[in-house]
């Protein structure tokens, strides 16, 4: 997988700036998931997300390879977002609807009617929206995009002891959600 990135990337470096369409399309949902967990407010995230291809683009001349792309990129989302959260004091507004493709793939489980798996979603989306921002990224990272605790560890700057330490928290604070939301 990272090896067609890296085909990808070889051939933005040689001269043909069109190969980064394949990049951007392969983590433009991901990468705007992470923007819209720090900022709260959509079209800030779109922005953030367009601010971070860029700057990608402009020094991936600089990725060395020794880490995964897409922790180079999520790394770069992530400082550009908490940098955008250190400049603004920026109004919340609630996750939508519009945003339940970025957390959930389409493999939701087969023995539930559709109607109640999107209210499981709903539930478990409502739950980490109500998450303090940096464990509500975490959470995101490690659950939701399935990065293992080193590549938080790299994208957030974070121990991984104090990343074990937030997703505890957070899955404690997630279960009393959902288990009032579900009452």
């Amino acid at each position: 997988m990272e090896q067609q990135d890296y085909k990808y990337i070889d051939q933005v470096l040689k001269g043909d700036h069109r190969a980064y369409a394949y990049l951007v399309d392969k983590y433009k949902y991901m990468v705007y998931t992470i923007a819209v967990k720090m900022v709260e407010n959509e079209a800030e995230a779109e922005d953030i997300a367009q601010e971070v291809f860029i700057k990608a683009y402009r020094q991936l001349y600089r990725f060395e390879r020794r880490s995964k792309f897409s922790t180079w990129l999520y790394t770069i989302a992530y400082r550009t977002a908490a940098s955008k959260l250190k400049e603004n004091a920026l109004d919340t507004a609630p996750l939508t609807d519009e945003l339940s493709d970025t957390y959930w793939s389409e493999e939701t489980s087969t023995e539930a009617p559709p109607m109640e798996a999107s209210e499981q979603q709903r539930f478990v989306r409502d739950a980490i929206s109500q998450l303090p921002k940096l464990e509500a990224v975490v959470v995101t990272l490690y659950y939701l995009d399935e990065r293992s605790v080193k590549e938080i560890q790299e994208i957030t700057g974070l121990t991984a002891e104090n990343i074990k330490i937030r997703l505890f928290r957070a899955r404690k604070k997630l279960e009393h959600s959902l288990r009032f939301l579900l009452e």
